[in-house]
C-alpha cells in the first residue's frame, strides 16, 4: 500500500505543477479579431418581420466604358540591309524632331500612309519594292 500512496503522491504534484506554471509565450495565442466589419454577420430578425428596403440609397452612376485594347500580333519578316538602314535613319530623324519613335511605330506609320493612298499611287509604290525570297537568310 505504501507504493500505491507514493505513486499517487508523485502523480498529483506533477499535475499541479503543470497547471501552476504560467504557459509559455509560444503557447499563448492572441484573441482573434474579425478581418473587417463586412465579415461580421448582422443579427438575424424574426421571420414575421419584413426586411427593410434599400430604397433610401441612390443607384450608383454607370461607369464610362473603357475602349478595349487592340490585340497585338507578333510577327517576323525579312528585310534587306539597305531598307533596315533606312529604318535607323528614320528613327534618328524622328528623335531629332523631338518625337522619338520605335521601329514598329515607323512601320505602322508607313502602313497608314499606304492605306491612305489612291490605288494608282499604292500600286506604283508596291511595284518599286522588289520581291524577296521568303524565309530566313542563309548566312547572317
Amino acid at each position: 500500500m505504501a507504493t500505491a500512496t507514493k505513486a499517487k503522491k508523485t502523480a498529483t504534484p506533477a499535475r499541479k505543477s503543470a497547471s501552476a506554471k504560467p504557459a509559455s509565450r509560444a503557447a499563448v495565442k492572441p484573441p482573434v479579431k474579425p478581418a473587417s466589419r463586412a465579415a461580421v454577420k448582422p443579427p438575424v430578425k424574426p421571420a414575421g418581420q419584413p426586411a427593410p428596403k434599400a430604397a433610401a440609397q441612390p443607384a450608383p452612376a454607370p461607369k464610362p466604358d473603357k475602349p478595349k485594347k487592340a490585340k497585338l500580333v507578333r510577327d517576323s519578316f525579312t528585310i534587306p540591309k539597305a531598307e533596315y538602314a533606312v529604318l535607323a535613319q528614320l528613327k534618328l530623324r524622328a528623335a531629332q524632331s523631338g518625337t522619338p519613335a520605335k521601329k514598329s511605330e515607323l512601320l505602322r506609320a508607313g502602313l497608314k500612309v499606304l492605306a491612305g493612298m489612291e490605288d494608282a499611287a499604292f500600286l506604283a509604290a508596291l511595284r518599286a519594292v522588289p520581291a524577296l525570297k521568303t524565309g530566313r537568310p542563309a548566312g547572317s
